[in-house]
């Protein structure tokens, strides 16, 4: 049990329902009616990669369910252990990306800063799993070698905050780093990648539409939502919120065996988010980070489901079947 001091009743909902995430093998069996049998498989993975997830996560999840296809996503398996000769700790050459601790410059015209490593959920597939974010924290020198290599590279227009998860930073620090990146010339777009809308959706509060709202640069944010599960009424209304203020809506997916792996999940999954005002964006091959080989999809039922997807949805709510090959300055589609 967590023991609230003053301080702590004094921090944002959001925050609250953060520091109450479940975080431990034996508090998701409790939560969901789990066999306990599954406990020693459950806290090998745990120990390579720890358990993260809120409340309003798996209150979406269907209890005593071990094939729910959102508690698939973040349930630790014995899968995780075995080891496979072309899964790696950085699939997607993010090393050879970083410019200055924190920014990864791979596309032209944009960077990608890392600007925490801390997350509202640990996902099991999530190709950043093994990244050294206490090497990588532009946030030591606060900010000041990431703005100065986007002020000197007049060809940077867009500047995306990643991690991690930018969200799982204060309203504060944010709206500061913005202000200062709005201060550069040559930077038009500010685009946030984020897990967090999803699945603690009362992260977007007051004080985020704000700092949005005050900043001169046109601001995008591409959520990540893989099943149709996820959205809910609260997620609606926190997308809502940010399309007031101006926001452009977009989604990315991975393509997931055993959750999505399937015309009708992502046939709805598409058409829920563009009820919700998003547009669906990029549904990806699996990166291939170590631990996760379970989660992949062989390129030839991607394709299939892709031409099925085709036959069914309208162009503008097919997603794009991508995959990242580092060193590829785009990502590389896959046709059907």
């Amino acid at each position: 049990m967590i023991h609230r001091n003053k301080q702590t009743l004094q921090m944002p909902s959001w925050q609250n329902q953060l520091s109450d995430a479940i975080k431990s093998p034996e508090a998701l069996i409790k939560a969901l009616n789990l066999p306990i049998s599954l406990l020693p498989e459950i806290e090998k993975a745990h120990q390579l990669f720890p358990i993260r997830v809120p409340l309003s996560f798996i209150s979406k999840m269907e209890k005593g369910n071990i094939n729910d296809p959102l508690l698939k996503q973040v349930i630790p398996t014995s899968d995780e252990l075995i080891k496979h000769a072309n899964y790696t700790k950085d699939p997607v050459g993010d090393a050879a990306a970083e410019k200055t601790p924190g920014l990864l410059h791979k596309y032209f015209g944009r960077v990608l800063l890392t600007v925490t490593g801390a997350c509202g959920i640990h996902c099991r597939y999530c190709f950043r799993r093994h990244f050294d974010y206490s090497a990588s924290n532009p946030g030591k020198q606060n900010w000041l070698d990431c703005l100065e290599y986007i002020r000197n590279d007049e060809s940077i227009f867009e500047v995306i905050l990643s991690g991690g998860d930018p969200l799982s930073l204060s309203d504060q620090k944010l709206a500061q780093l913005v202000k200062q990146i709005a201060e550069i010339p040559h930077v038009r777009f500010l685009r946030i990648h984020t897990r967090q809308i999803v699945v603690l959706p009362d992260r977007v509060n007051d004080e985020l539409l704000q700092w949005i709202s005050n900043s001169r640069l046109k601001c995008i944010f591409v959520i990540h939502c893989n099943h149709p599960a996820e959205i809910a009424e609260d997620t609606t209304r926190a997308l809502n919120k940010l399309q007031s203020v101006g926001v452009e809506l977009f989604n990315q997916s991975v393509l997931l065996r055993g959750i999505n792996d399937s015309c009708h999940t992502l046939e709805q999954l598409s058409l829920t988010l563009f009820e919700s005002g998003v547009k669906p964006y990029y549904l990806h091959l699996l990166d291939k980070v170590e631990g996760a080989s379970h989660f992949d999809t062989p390129e030839y039922m991607a394709r299939e489901i892709l031409d099925q997807l085709q036959q069914r949805l309208p162009g503008y709510l097919v997603p794009k079947l991508v995959r990242e090959i580092a060193g590829i300055p785009y990502k590389s589609p896959v046709s059907s």
